[in-house]
């Protein structure tokens, strides 16, 4: 297989504080907007790549005041989710898109599966392996642990206004989900969705199942309006609001 990263691409991941002592895993699944060179500019501009398509705007910023907050580990993915979906099947649905969000991407057209696995194995698999590497470490000696995955979404899809502030996405483990949103309600100045605006019941949702339902660990994904925390600064501010909650809702789904 043709390996697709040169030695001055970026890496496929980052870790911060590795050695967090909180019993919670953070991850940021669309941390970053990185191309490997080897494939150009996706055959679109820097704004289109700078865009909600390209990766999760403010949520690398948020995840990392989240994980300085709360003293919990954090792993962060390296390229655009147009390159590869670090939150996807690889090969499956919405892994490589050839549109997002009506904007066509040139270089993800017609894919043969040795270019979407030299892609997963450079940008996708590395990410995942840390993950569970993290989590190996983190659960021996029977450690009880929490993962919880930080997203951000844009605030109008298809012509809808997004009501919320925050949303919390799980399938079937109410452990961590039940406690996080009722923290998050007590904040009357927040609008919380439940599986909104997006589900973690998708048949394409791939980190939860692939490192939280396989160990049954609580877990659940966190999603923050991007127009709340577009800014660096502000970003980070939420990842601070939103850690009292958070590790309130942590201690009540290991008790």
């Amino acid at each position: 297989m043709q390996h697709l990263l040169a030695s001055d691409d970026p890496p496929p991941f980052s870790v911060v504080n590795e050695k967090g002592r909180a019993p919670l895993l953070l991850l940021c699944d669309h941390a970053s907007k990185a191309v490997p060179k080897a494939l150009g500019d996706l055959g679109i501009s820097e704004a289109e790549l700078s865009r909600h398509i390209g990766w999760d705007i403010g949520g690398l910023d948020a995840a990392t005041a989240l994980s300085e907050a709360l003293d919990a580990p954090l792993v962060a993915s390296g390229y655009s989710r147009l390159v590869i979906d670090c939150n996807r099947w690889p090969g499956g649905e919405g892994s490589t898109p050839e549109v997002s969000d009506d904007t066509v991407i040139p270089a993800n057209r017609h894919l043969t599966k040795e270019q979407v696995d030299a892609r997963a194995e450079a940008c996708f698999w590395p990410y995942h392996r840390e993950v569970d590497r993290l989590l190996d470490g983190m659960t021996a000696e029977g450690r009880k642990v929490c993962l919880l995955v930080v997203h951000s979404f844009t605030p109008v899809m298809k012509g809808f206004e997004r009501p919320w502030h925050v949303g919390v996405l799980w399938n079937d483990d109410p452990r961590l989900p039940a406690p996080l949103l009722a923290e998050l309600r007590r904040d009357p100045a927040l609008v919380v969705g439940d599986n909104e605006p997006y589900s973690a019941r998708a048949s394409y949702e791939y980190t939860l199942n692939a490192h939280a339902r396989s160990r049954a660990i609580p877990h659940c994904s966190l999603e923050v309006r991007q127009d709340l925390m577009s800014a660096p600064d502000d970003a980070r501010a939420w990842g601070r609001r939103l850690a009292p909650a958070i590790k309130a809702a942590v201690a009540a789904a290991l008790s």
